[in-house]
């Protein structure tokens, strides 16, 4: 089988793991799976390639700590990965990226872990808010192509992760981000298109 094709099904049975779906639900899901991944910027394939290296450090953090894997948020952009979120222990922060460096096809990896235990249930309830909020306005900016951005925050700081289709539309998401209550820092790793 031609290593697209696997690929395709890798992405069309993703829906199959959530269980207890019906049929219609599962092949609506599927449909929905790969439509999307063929409209961002990394096509099919490389979405592929992306979420199998997002499935394989998320196993060897599941597999180190189950901690360690609920504290760690994780974006992957052609071979490239970012890890967020926060532990208690500058050990934590270090073996997080060491896990991450194990998965294949991984070219760089960027560790903006938190070496906090300060949040509590109102931080990340507002973290979750920021995250909805830019989303929502990323969506709804016809100048941004939201498909193309990985946005988690932690403590207040935003980080914007993906492929930007020029410099415009990277300060457009940038000066969203920063215009949102509650944003005390927003970093970018986006990529400018073709650099």
């Amino acid at each position: 089988m031609p290593r697209a094709a696997l690929l395709l099904l890798t992405l069309l049975a993703l829906p199959l793991a959530a269980g207890g779906c019906t049929p219609v639900g599962v092949a609506i899901g599927a449909g929905a799976t790969a439509a999307t991944a063929s409209q961002s910027e990394r096509g099919l394939e490389g979405t592929a390639k992306d979420l199998a290296i997002k499935t394989e450090i998320n196993h060897y953090l599941f597999q180190k700590n189950v901690d360690l894997f609920s504290a760690v948020g994780l974006s992957v952009e052609d071979g490239r990965v970012l890890l967020t979120g926060s532990v208690p222990k500058p050990e934590d922060r270090i073996e997080a990226a060491r896990l991450a460096w194990q998965a294949n096809g991984i070219r760089e990896v960027i560790n903006e872990i938190q070496v906090v235990d300060k949040s509590d249930i109102v931080d990340k309830a507002r973290d979750t808010w920021i995250e909805t909020q830019l989303e929502t306005k990323l969506l709804f900016d016809g100048g941004i192509s939201s498909i193309n951005y990985d946005i988690d925050t932690v403590n207040g700081t935003v980080y914007l992760f993906g492929i930007a289709q020029n410099n415009a539309e990277l300060q457009r998401v940038i000066n969203h981000a920063r215009n949102l209550e509650y944003v005390r820092h927003v970093v970018s790793y986006v990529r400018i298109k073709g650099s």
